[in-house]
């Protein structure tokens, strides 16, 4: 168990050290232009004419600190601050809500909370992710649905969700290595045009693909090494190795997760809770990553990139539809 009293999370330079030597393990490098560390100098005054880890590039003639192109940059939030976050989102495994996050660290408002925890959302994103599975590796993959649902009371069979809810909630497809990673991806429907192009992008061809019936159509299943089906909708939910229990179990951690912690997210925002929860399960005990190792890999993952407070408002993701195009296959021989 983390003990929460380290100098990292209460002071402001012990943080600052511990960000640098994360970010930086061979010395400052500059943000400007890439100098290495025998370019940078660090500022120093007895009177404190410089504030604190500020550093000068003597090669672009620059000023930066640690923050300097990562989503803490412009930040007046305190170092230790920030540190106890990345720690504290990465170790709550269905999340941390903003409110809560606000009273742990003393913050003095909502909106700090909210925005500090969606630029940490954007730290844990991975960017241009290899293709999940291999050769020999199995992928399950499977879509659900975020949101509210209407229901309606039917005569013998009691509630049920009426079947136009599902076009106006959020459609999800995430795929799930089994014994590795996931990735989540918000998609506009999930027909099989959709759900093509998603598992052709993310998954490797060689990989064997578990799916439910819902995946059922060839257009799929011809462009990898193996496609196995279970049918749910007749009980079907593992016939030896076949099964997608495992993905089922990874939506089971978001559904929880977004009904109890978060209770609300709005659609524009939902990409960045996707990439929060894969990142904790891509680096889950399982996989021998323990709370420490994860902050500090979300440490890492906040350079080189920036969210500003209007952006997070207004960015919706939005994946390319260019896939099919470029693929070879039994189904699309050109």
């Amino acid at each position: 168990m983390t003990d929460l009293s380290l100098p990292i999370y209460n002071n402001p330079e012990a943080a600052r050290e511990h960000m640098e030597k994360v970010r930086w393990p061979n010395g400052p490098v500059c943000p400007h232009c890439g100098a290495p560390a025998e370019m940078a100098h660090k500022l120093e005054g007895k009177k404190k004419t410089f504030r604190d880890g500020l550093y000068y590039c003597r090669q672009c003639r620059e000023q930066f600190t640690v923050t300097v192109g990562t989503v803490c940059e412009h930040s007046h939030i305190p170092l230790h601050k920030w540190v106890l976050a990345f720690h504290l989102m990465g170790a709550s495994k269905k999340g941390i809500s903003a409110l809560q996050l606000q009273r742990m660290l003393g913050l003095g408002s909502y909106r700090s909370a909210w925005f500090m925890a969606h630029r940490i959302r954007e730290a844990m994103r991975e960017i241009d992710p290899a293709p999940l599975g291999g050769e020999g590796k199995t992928v399950e993959a499977d879509e659900t649905f975020h949101g509210p649902a209407t229901y309606k009371l039917h005569p013998t069979k009691g509630w049920q969700s009426k079947r136009s809810a599902y076009t106006k909630r959020d459609k999800i497809v995430s795929l799930v290595e089994r014994g590795g990673k996931a990735r989540s991806i918000k998609v506009e429907d999930i027909s099989i045009a959709t759900l093509r192009e998603v598992a052709l992008k993310n998954i490797n061809q060689l990989s064997i693909l578990n799916t439910d019936e819902g995946w059922s159509k060839p257009q799929i299943g011809a462009y990898f090494a193996d496609h196995q089906r279970v049918n749910h909708s007749k009980k079907e939910y593992a016939r030896g190795a076949t099964t997608t229990n495992t993905v089922e179990g990874f939506f089971s951690i978001f559904k929880r997760g977004m009904i109890g912690t978060y209770q609300h997210c709005g659609e524009q925002h939902l990409h960045r809770y996707l990439a929060e929860f894969d990142f904790r399960y891509n680096n889950r005990v399982a996989l021998g990553v323990n709370d420490d190792q994860r902050a500090i890999a979300a440490i890492k993952g906040a350079e080189g990139k920036r969210l500003t407070y209007r952006r997070s408002h207004k960015e919706a993701s939005k994946e390319p539809s260019n896939v099919w195009n470029n693929v070879r296959s039994p189904l699309n021989p050109r």
